[in-house]
C-alpha cells in the first residue's frame, strides 16, 4: 500500500508565520546533521516535546501546519487547546475535528522551536505507526523547512540542517535545479511528463517527502490525463478522510532537470477520493520513492531544489507484486495482520485470506523483520516464490505459497 498524506485543506488560519520557529541550539553554530530512519519511503525523525519523548515524527513538506496525530499526547504531555476546526482531507469518510496547540517546545538534534503551533488530531484515523511499523506521534511540516535549507542524504540516512544566510550551493555536475513555487507553506516544481509515448504535458506536482509513492497524477486536474490501459486497481493509500482507492500504472517518463526518469510507476487516485479537495490547483505529487534515489537540498529561502543522483539511483520501480496489504499490529508492531487481498492476485489464489497473521515468510519468523523488511520481499521480483505460514482468525495454522507477479 502506498501511503498517501494529501493533507491540503488544513485551515489557513493555522498556518503559522512565514520565518520558521526553529533556530540552532549553539548560538554560532551554522549547520547541524544527524541520522534518521527510513522507513516505508517515509523519514521518520526523534522529537523532544515539552522535555520529553523522544517521539517519532514523519519529515513531510506536503503538511503546511505540523500535526500531532496521536491523541494520547494531549495528555501525556499536558498540551493545551484552543480554536477546533473540521478538517478535509483525501479519502472517502467524514472530516474529524483538529484542535489548535500552540507553545509547545520541540527539539530535534541540534536545533530547537521554543514555541511551536499544532494541530492535534481528535482521532489517531491515520494509523501511521501501523502502516510505518513503529510508534508515530505525529507530522512535521513546513515548519522546518521554513526555518533552515534542509539537505536529504537518503541512501545515508542523514539530514543535514543548514542556516540559510550562510549556505551556499553546492558546486558539481552532477547537481541540477529546479526552481520551487511556494503556495501556502507548499512546494510546487512544474516540470515535463511523458504521460504516454506520444503524449508529452508540463504538470504542476507538489514536492511531497511524506509520500511512499514515486509518482501521482490526479487525472480531474487535465482533460489530458487518462489512466492508462495497462494498470492495476489497488487501494493507494489513507488520508484524513479515509481509504484512497484508484490505479497503478505507469507513465513513459519524466523529467527531473537534467535527468529523465523511464517508465514511472504512478498512482492514479480516483476522482472521488481527490476531486476539488486540493486549496491550490495542481496535476498531483512527487513522493519521496522518487526522491529517495537522489540527495536533495530543499531551498525555501530562495525557492529551489536541488538533486544529485545516489546509489539508489537506479534501482527499478516495482508494485507490490503479491496483492495484499498489511498493517503492523501489537506492542512492538511486529504482528503483521492482512488487512486486504486484490481479487485474482497471487496471494488470492494462494489462498491468503484477510485478518490472516503472517508468522513466518520464508522460513524467517515474522516478528524478526520489519514491515519495511517485508514490503522489499513482495516488491523484490517477478516469479519469485515465497512461502508463508499465517494463523487464521480462528487460530488455526495454514502453509503457502505465493508466486509473486509483476502486473505492471
Amino acid at each position: 500500500m502506498l501511503l498517501l498524506l494529501l493533507l491540503g485543506l488544513l485551515p489557513s488560519a493555522a498556518v503559522a508565520q512565514a520565518e520558521g520557529p526553529f533556530r540552532f541550539a549553539r548560538a554560532k553554530a551554522h549547520k547541524v546533521k544527524f541520522h534518521f530512519e527510513l522507513e516505508r519511503n517515509l523519514i521518520v525523525v526523534n522529537a523532544m516535546l515539552n522535555g520529553q519523548g523522544p517521539f517519532n515524527f514523519l519529515l513531510d513538506t506536503g503538511v503546511g501546519t505540523s500535526l500531532i496525530t496521536d491523541p494520547s499526547l494531549r495528555l501525556t504531555l499536558g498540551l493545551r487547546t484552543g480554536r477546533s476546526f473540521r478538517v478535509a482531507g483525501a479519502g472517502n469518510e467524514a472530516p474529524l475535528e483538529a484542535s489548535e496547540t500552540d507553545s509547545v517546545r520541540v527539539e530535534l538534534p541540534g536545533v530547537v522551536a521554543p514555541s511551536m503551533l499544532f494541530l492535534t488530531l481528535s482521532e489517531d484515523i491515520l494509523n501511521l505507526s501501523g502502516y510505518v511499523g513503529m510508534p508515530i506521534h505525529g507530522i512535521l511540516g513546513s515548519d522546518v523547512f521554513r526555518s533552515f535549507v534542509v539537505e536529504v542524504r537518503a541512501a545515508e540516512r542523514m539530514l543535514v540542517f543548514h542556516d540559510p544566510a550562510h549556505y551556499r550551493q553546492p558546486r558539481g555536475r552532477r547537481w541540477t535545479s529546479l526552481p520551487l513555487d511556494l503556495e501556502g507553506n507548499r512546494p510546487y516544481l512544474t516540470t515535463q511528463v511523458q504521460v504516454t509515448d506520444s503524449l508529452q504535458l508540463p504538470l504542476k506536482l507538489i514536492l511531497d517527502t511524506g509520500a511512499g509513492h514515486a509518482l501521482s497524477l490526479e487525472t480531474t486536474s487535465s482533460n489530458q490525463l487518462r489512466v492508462p490501459p495497462q494498470r492495476l486497481r489497488s487501494q493507494l493509500g489513507k488520508g484524513l478522510n479515509g481509504f484512497i482507492n484508484g490505479y497503478l500504472g505507469r507513465v513513459s517518463g519524466m523529467k527531473l532537470g537534467r535527468y529523465q526518469i523511464n517508465y514511472l510507476l504512478t498512482s492514479f487516485p480516483d476522482s472521488t477520493d481527490v476531486a476539488m479537495r486540493a486549496d491550490v490547483p495542481r496535476n498531483g505529487n512527487i513522493g519521496f520513492e522518487l526522491l529517495k534515489r537522489f540527495d536533495t537540498v530543499i531551498n525555501y529561502s530562495h525557492n529551489y531544489l536541488l538533486l544529485r543522483p545516489n546509489m539508489l539511483y537506479r534501482e527499478p520501480f516495482e508494485h507490490d507484486m503479491c496483492g495484499m496489504d498489511l498493517v503492523a499490529a501489537g506492542p512492538d508492531f511486529r504482528r503483521y495482520v492482512i488487512t486486504q487481498i486484490v481479487p485474482g492476485s497471487p496471494a488470492a489464489k494462494a489462498g491468503v485470506q484477510v485478518n490472516d497473521e503472517i508468522l513466518s515468510i520464508n522460513f524467517l519468523p515474522a516478528n524478526a523483520l520489519s514491515l519495511t523488511q517485508i514490503s522489499r520481499i513482495l516488491h523484490s521480483a517477478d516469479g519469485r516464490k515465497v512461502l508463508l505460514i499465517v494463523r487464521r482468525a480462528d487460530g488455526e495454522l495454514a502453509t503457502m505459497q505465493v508466486q509473486l507477479k509483476r502486473e505492471i
